[in-house]
């Protein structure tokens, strides 16, 4: 057994701590004042750690395609990755928060059930 899959806890903090910086940052309230989230962002160490979190989680998920009971879960993070940056790409500033809403709940879904299989082959 690969024991890369046994990170899954701690990238569904990551993914947890994303969605909470997206409601900061292209919340509610900064579309209701009209605000721009490019023009008000994160500290410079914040935005490293995101940036950071981000490389390491797509290598983790790279890592995992050689981990036989944790394929499927990788192909699901990168179909749902792909398919929510294609969305985020194309839609206007006041849908990010529900498309990034929407996508980091589908990344979460995957990583519950990828923790539980990962820490019960233990």
């Amino acid at each position: 057994m690969n024991g890369i899959a046994l990170l899954a806890p701690l990238f569904l903090a990551f993914e947890l701590w994303q969605l909470f910086m997206s409601e900061r940052y292209v919340g509610i309230k900064q579309i209701a004042r009209g605000g721009d989230p490019r023009e008000m962002g994160p500290s410079e160490a914040a935005s490293f750690a995101w940036t950071a979190g981000i490389a390491l989680y797509a290598l983790w998920v790279l890592g995992l395609l050689a981990t036989p009971h944790a394929r499927v879960f990788a192909l699901a993070l990168m179909a749902v990755t792909a398919v929510g940056y294609s969305i985020r790409r194309n839609c206007g500033l006041k849908w990010i928060l529900v498309v990034l809403t929407v996508e980091g709940t589908a990344r979460v879904a995957v990583l519950s059930p990828l923790t539980v299989v990962s820490w019960s082959h233990l």
